[in-house]
């Protein structure tokens, strides 16, 4: 497949989204020469970033409706990976004889590059990030084997498709790949040549049901990784997370891949000594991506000026201020129960006996258990103020732990969840919010709860 495979198709774009997905999609079936069609449930004004980039393209929207015709009548149909693949407008362009596919599937079909695919519950995003940081510390050295580094997915960054052409052979494409995308990739079987997987917690069980099925859907970035290709086939498991390192033992069977794991014990103490992200669990990010490092001949020097350069992304666990003595996190992509766990193990959790971190959490409920973040609250929090669907589930969980003195609030909007966090600090205190949860109760997105949050905390 190639653009012209595009030229003079009608092109439907289902799901324009504020991530970046759809506008890459739309971008490059217009410029494919396709007559191409955006339509998005959502309005005008819920997309105004990214319907303002496409103002100038010669493109028709269709936006706070579906109509049947336009699924109907669309000989490609370019899925959102957030919809999901029983939807019923879907199946109306199956019906048709319409080809259905998406981003992801399109760039893997395109893409001449070596891609490196990055999945798990959490983590993956920073994953990403220092794999593509470590890898570009090793451009055009001698005997390093290739040009440049591009960074793409899930984690947006840069669009994928709409610079394809400036992907040469001797590149690499570090991408972060979620589960919805994985899926998609499933139906033109193709994985990535390096691919790993950071851990496995419970996520999204309000599309899967169950976690097996889950399960299911992020192993896919294995099981179509393919031995005829030219790049070398590797295959990274967690060996600390008891379902990756089942997986590590059953594709270790097979003689045409190569499986390595990865341990946040395996950091050798010079890079851990120069690395500024905190806790266990940052630790075992920087673990994976050495592991990705490792299958390329870079310099050891350049590889532990690249640790030391690397800064921790937004809405991570990102202190954004300190006022009176008292530290504020933005940790605004923490959407489970399992990454929220992850921040409060990371900051330095107790002063003398006494727990210091007041969290605020809660959020959209995508039906994942709060019994393990009820235990860590009641021991790592002096106080939690809940917002959002899920507060009465966080709160019935912290509540069940019978030697809690955890304090508990609840609060109906992040500007009063903010101002209830300050009357519960006192100097050398540290807020956290990490909301264990979606946004979507309250917010558009995280990083509209992350302004949401910023901007009350300037307030004070």
């Amino acid at each position: 497949m190639d653009r012209g495979f595009f030229q003079g198709k009608r092109v439907l774009i289902m799901g324009l989204g504020r991530f970046g997905g759809g506008l890459d999609s739309a971008l490059f079936a217009a410029k494919a020469g396709a007559e191409v069609c955006v339509t998005d449930l959502a309005d005008e004004t819920e997309l105004a970033d990214s319907f303002r980039k496409l103002k100038d393209c010669d493109i028709r929207f269709r936006l706070g409706e579906h109509r049947e015709d336009d699924f109907k009548q669309a000989q490609i149909l370019i899925v959102n990976p957030a919809v999901p693949p029983d939807n019923q407008y879907i199946q109306m362009t199956r019906k048709a004889g319409g080809l259905i596919t998406s981003q992801m599937e399109l760039f893997f079909q395109l893409c001449p590059a070596h891609i490196i695919g990055i999945t798990g519950a959490n983590g993956k995003s920073t994953t990403t990030s220092l794999t593509a940081h470590l890898l570009k510390s090793g451009c055009g050295q001698e005997g390093v084997g290739y040009d440049n580094v591009f960074l793409g997915g899930n984690i947006g960054h840069q669009p994928l498709l709409d610079s394809v052409d400036d992907i040469k052979e001797n590149d690499i494409v570090v991408l972060e790949i979620s589960n919805f995308q994985l899926e998609q990739l499933a139906r033109i079987q193709a994985s990535p040549d390096i691919a790993l997987i950071t851990n496995l917690t419970a996520n999204h069980l309000d599309r899967h049901g169950i976690f097996e099925a889950y399960c299911r859907a992020k192993e896919g970035i294995f099981q179509y990784q393919n031995p005829d290709a030219e790049a070398p086939v590797v295959s990274i498991f967690n060996a600390e997370d008891p379902i990756t390192h089942d997986w590590h033992q059953k594709y270790s069977n097979d003689p045409q891949r190569k499986c390595l794991t990865f341990n946040a014990d395996d950091v050798p103490d010079e890079y851990a000594a120069v690395f500024g992200l905190p806790g266990r669990v940052n630790r075992s990010n920087l673990a994976a991506a050495l592991a990705i490092v490792s299958c390329f001949s870079i310099n050891q020097k350049r590889i532990k000026a690249a640790i030391q350069s690397f800064e921790g992304l937004p809405n991570r666990c990102e202190l954004i201020a300190e006022t009176n003595g008292v530290r504020w996190y933005d940790d605004s992509k923490a959407t489970t129960p399992a990454s929220t766990i992850a921040a409060l193990n990371a900051l330095e959790t107790k002063r003398g006996q006494t727990p210091f971190i007041v969290l605020i959490a809660g959020g959209y409920d995508k039906q994942i258990s709060f019994a393990e973040l009820g235990i860590c609250i009641a021991h790592r929090a002096k106080a939690a103020v809940l917002i959002g669907q899920t507060a009465p589930k966080i709160v019935e969980a912290i509540k069940a732990i019978d030697d809690s003195d955890c304090v508990i609030k609840y609060a109906d909007s992040m500007e009063q969840a903010v101002q209830v966090a300050r009357k519960l600090t006192t100097s050398g205190d540290a807020v956290l919010m990490s909301p264990a949860c979606a946004s979507y109760d309250m917010f558009k997105n995280y990083t509209q709860r992350s302004a949401a949050f910023i901007q009350a905390v300037k307030a004070l």
